[in-house]
């Protein structure tokens, strides 16, 4: 488990970024945090990566606390970090080189085992001995998240890891991420992209410095504001379930995903009783 315990985060001019904030983030569970640009929503990322260090307060992981030196290589065998620049992260030319850097800094064995078995989940086993300039934006994200999961962590954080690459290889993560969540990771990930949203179990509001909102996905039916104010535009297909809700015509929605809201609306439209 990871667990904040009333912390805080300043710069060291005294500028506060974070204030006093508790959060328990459960195993197996897949939490998105949004918020308006400059509401500490990365900066979150870093202390609970164990990067950046509470100014007050704890962040615990597994009982690990991130301000112990001694306790770091610890750490950074269950934290991995993705960040938003999917070249920020690669340091080899040579895409198998580039995972084995971490392994060897952490000291980890059978390492060829855990490279190919982290390329096969993010499906770039053919790309092993590729050179890294020669793969688009969103290949080097699935790089770099393979990086990670070669260490075999147990939480995953990952900071708006598709905006700045396209649509089709924005699928290809989304598809990795449900891959993970279907194997138990624990992932957070900060994101202003409805279809990520959409993929967590648990929404993060952050405004003013704080943890303003905890959501369960079944409640954003009834918080479409709050996706508003975090400037995250709302899909048609949410925005027609729910005008068909203050119609009063009854939607029944499970999983909340993109493929089950078109299901659920021509499921409506097919009902005589509406048509």
């Amino acid at each position: 488990m990871i667990k904040l315990e009333n912390v805080s985060f300043r710069y060291k001019n005294g500028s506060s970024i974070l204030e006093k904030i508790d959060l328990e983030v459960q195993e197996g569970e897949i939490i998105s945090i949004i918020g308006k640009n400059g509401a500490g929503k990365s900066t979150l990322l870093h202390l609970l990566a164990g990067i950046a260090k509470p100014t007050e307060g704890n962040v615990l992981i597994d009982d690990l606390n991130t301000k112990s030196k001694k306790d770091f290589k610890e750490l950074r065998k269950k934290v991995g970090i993705v960040f938003q620049n999917p070249e920020s992260q690669i340091l080899f030319p040579n895409v198998y080189d580039d995972l084995e850097f971490a392994l060897k800094n952490l000291e980890l064995e059978n390492r060829k085992q855990r490279i190919e078995a982290a390329l096969d989940i993010v499906n770039m086993r053919d790309f092993a001995q590729k050179d890294s300039y020669e793969l688009s934006l969103g290949q080097k994200q699935r790089v770099n998240i393979a990086s990670i999961l070669a260490v075999k962590p147990k939480y995953i954080i990952l900071d708006e890891p598709t905006t700045m690459i396209d649509s089709n290889e924005k699928e290809n993560i989304y598809e990795v991420l449900r891959k993970l969540k279907g194997e138990g990771y624990t992932i957070i990930f900060v994101t202003n992209q409805i279809n990520e949203i959409l993929l967590s179990d648990k929404i993060l509001v952050m405004k003013d410095k704080q943890i303003k909102h905890t959501l369960a996905k079944n409640e954003l039916i009834n918080q479409v504001n709050l996706l508003e104010e975090c400037e995250i535009k709302i899909p048609e297909m949410i925005q027609i379930i729910l005008q068909l809700k203050e119609n009063d015509i009854s939607v029944n929605l499970k999983d909340w995903t993109i493929p089950e809201m078109v299901s659920e609306i021509v499921r409506v439209c097919k009902n005589e009783k509406y048509s």
